[in-house]
C-alpha cells in the first residue's frame, strides 16, 4: 500500500459501490492528502443466479476474487456487507473496522401500486433463515428463491412474478428506496443474520492502516462479535438457517439466536445477556445452549 493511494476493492453492484463510497467519503474527510479509488469486481457469486447459495458453495463466493484483489495488492482494502462474509476469515486478511450499524431488520416489499399480499403468487427471499421465519409468518403462502442485485430482484417483483420480497432493510434505506417497504418485522418475528446493517473493512496483515482510525463503531464491533462466534460454532453460513442479532443496553450485551437442525428441520430460539468484553464467549455459550436443548426435545 503506498502513502498517498488507497484502492478499495468492491462488488459492482449498485449497493456495493455506495457502500465503498461510505468508506471512500470516511477517508477523504479524515485524509484528504490520500488519493482514494474503487476498484469494482463481478464475484462468482454474483455470476451463478440460478441457484441458491447453499448449492454452490455458501458465501465465501462473494468475497473470492475481493480476496484474490487484496493478496495480489491490486485492492488495498476491501469493504463487504459483514453478513456476507464467511465466519472463517483468513489470518492474512483480516477484518480491521466495522461501520456503525444501518437497521438490522428485514422487510416486507410488494410490487408497485400494491396494498395487499397476492396469495396467488410466491414470496421472493434469497436465504434459508428467512424462508423457514417466514413459514410461521405467512404458513399459506409459497416461498421461492431468488437471487441478483437488489435493483434486478425488484425489478422481476414488479414484473408480477412474486407476491412481495424480503430483503434487508440496510440496503433499501442506503439506497434511498426506503418508500418501498411495506412491512418492517420486529427482530423476535424475523432473527436477523450475523452481521445484518453493519459494513466490514477487510485488509492486509502487517499494514499500516492508521488511516482508518475513528471508522469502527465499538457497539457494532462487540454486538458482530458475539453474532459471528454464535454462528460459527454451530458451523452455520448460507447452508444453514442460523441466525444471530446483539443489543448493546449499556453495560449488558443481549444476544439472540436460532438454531436448526437439519437432520429432522427442528429449531429453537433463545437469548442470553452477558458481559460486552466478553462478547466472543456469550456467543459461544449461547450457541452450546440452544444446541443442547434441541438434542434434549426442547425445540419449537
Amino acid at each position: 500500500m503506498t502513502k498517498n493511494k488507497i484502492i478499495i476493492g468492491s462488488r459492482e453492484s449498485a449497493l456495493a459501490v455506495l457502500q465503498s463510497e461510505m468508506v471512500k467519503s470516511f477517508l477523504n474527510k479524515e485524509h484528504p492528502e490520500l488519493h482514494t479509488e474503487i476498484l469494482t469486481m463481478k464475484t462468482t457469486g454474483d455470476k451463478i443466479l440460478d441457484r441458491t447459495l447453499d448449492k454452490i458453495g455458501g458465501k465465501g463466493l462473494f468475497v473470492k476474487e475481493l480476496d484474490l484483489a487484496l493478496i495480489e495488492k491490486r485492492s488495498d482494502i476491501s469493504v463487504h456487507s459483514l453478513k456476507d462474509m464467511p465466519m472463517e476469515v483468513p489470518s492474512e486478511l483480516p477484518l480491521l473496522a466495522f461501520s456503525k450499524r444501518e437497521d438490522p431488520r428485514d422487510v416486507l416489499v410488494l410490487p408497485k401500486g400494491a396494498d395487499h399480499l397476492d396469495k396467488s403468487k410466491p414470496l421472493g427471499c434469497s436465504s434459508l433463515r428467512r424462508t423457514l421465519q417466514l413459514k410461521e409468518l405467512y404458513p399459506d403462502m409459497e416461498v421461492k428463491s431468488i437471487r441478483g442485485n437488489l435493483q434486478t430482484r425488484l425489478r422481476k417483483l414488479d414484473e408480477g412474478e412474486y407476491a412481495g420480497l424480503i430483503l434487508a432493510a440496510a440496503g433499501l434505506k442506503r439506497l434511498g428506496l426506503e418508500n418501498r417497504i411495506s412491512r418492517y418485522f420486529t427482530v423476535e418475528e424475523m432473527l436477523p443474520a450475523a452481521g445484518q446493517g453493519i459494513l466490514a473493512v477487510q485488509g492486509r496483515a502487517g499494514e499500516d492502516y492508521s488511516c482508518l482510525e475513528g471508522y469502527c463503531d465499538r457497539e457494532a464491533w462487540v454486538c458482530a462479535t458475539a453474532e459471528r462466534a454464535y454462528v460459527k460454532y454451530l458451523d452455520g453460513g448460507c447452508s444453514s438457517p442460523v441466525a444471530a442479532y446483539g443489543e448493546l443496553h449499556g453495560d449488558t450485551l443481549l444476544l439472540r439466536g436460532l438454531y436448526y437442525r437439519e437432520e429432522d428441520g427442528t429449531y429453537i430460539k433463545g437469548q442470553l445477556e452477558g458481559d460486552p468484553l466478553r462478547a466472543e464467549e456469550l456467543g459461544i455459550t449461547l450457541a452450546k445452549r440452544l444446541k443442547e436443548s434441541v438434542e434434549k426435545g426442547e425445540s419449537s
